[in-house]
């Protein structure tokens, strides 16, 4: 069954969501596709029609990731090329996350002190959070935590190098993946990606349950504090949920979203509910009249 499992990833902003112009295709992502934007900022994307399903952008002061969504999880983004006559790419169950930064030792050199992510050369709170993520798409949605793919250094990535699959391998394929070993595609980002590292840190990565502040973890920062408060899988689910067989631990944002989901439907509850008093009270006012 397509969009099976929690179809926004905690924290994430829907600032810049595109779906609503461009619907794209439902279905069960077992693929993630590594990008890097070239850029500083989050892009417009042009408007969204060339838009992944997340952007991941760095907030250096508080050492940590920002996750911009544009897309539902198992809904079809915009960012490969997708050739007539070929297969597919953007449709065929694939989740696409744009980095910003640059995968380009070229551009790495010019932008110099300005504060960039380089991704052959990642601070550690980035592999960790784009590890939380990797593991998020492993727990909730099945995604491997496996390559089986080089990351090849750019420029040496782009075209038809070595490590571009083809058509058949690409169809089969199941993991992490970039942008650089995708069919029908010619970029080469995101570059020498630590794929490696960013797997066997989501591989071990164990949320931390929340706690009072304490001489063990005061030096926890944001990214830290962010990650055991909100991404942690340490609740009971709720008996009535759908998928509480599935998914037996809910987070604290899916209570949260069940709550305002709940909230958001009172007012047309109580509508509902006045309405039946009304006519209650219209059968009762026949029966005194009748007797």
């Amino acid at each position: 069954m397509a969009k099976s499992g929690p179809q926004r990833y905690p924290g994430a902003s829907t600032a810049y969501w595109h779906q609503s112009r461009y619907g794209g295709s439902a279905m069960e992502s077992n693929v993630i596709v590594w990008h890097t934007t070239e850029g500083t900022s989050v892009p417009s994307y042009g408007g969204g029609a060339s838009a992944p399903n997340f952007t991941a952008k760095p907030d250096f002061a508080a050492k940590r990731l920002v996750w911009y969504q544009h897309f539902d999880f198992d809904v079809s983004s915009r960012a490969l090329v997708n050739r007539s006559g070929g297969v597919e790419t953007n449709t065929l169950n694939v989740v696409q996350v744009e980095i910003v930064g640059t995968c380009d030792p070229a551009t790495h050199k010019k932008w110099g002190s300005t504060p960039h992510l380089y991704t052959p050369d990642l601070p550690d709170w980035a592999v960790r959070d784009l590890a939380a993520f990797a593991k998020w798409a492993h727990d909730h949605h099945g995604v491997p935590l496996t390559s089986g793919v080089t990351f090849k250094a750019y420029p040496s990535s782009y075209g038809a190098s070595s490590v571009r699959m083809s058509g058949a391998k690409w169809s089969s394929f199941r993991g992490h993946c970039g942008h650089q070993h995708v069919p029908e595609n010619d970029h080469g980002d995101p570059g020498l990606l630590p794929m490696g590292a960013i797997l066997a840190r989501a591989k071990g990565y164990t949320p931390t349950t929340p706690t009072t502040p304490s001489k063990e973890n005061s030096d926890m920062d944001k990214g830290d504090v962010f990650t055991a408060t909100w991404d942690t899988d340490g609740l009971p689910a709720p008996e009535f949920a759908p998928d509480v067989k599935k998914n037996p631990k809910w987070t604290a944002s899916s209570y949260i979203r069940s709550i305002y989901n709940a909230v958001a439907g009172l007012p047309g509850a109580l509508s509902a509910l006045r309405q039946d008093i009304a006519a209650l009270r219209a059968d009762v006012a026949a029966l005194k009249k009748e007797s």
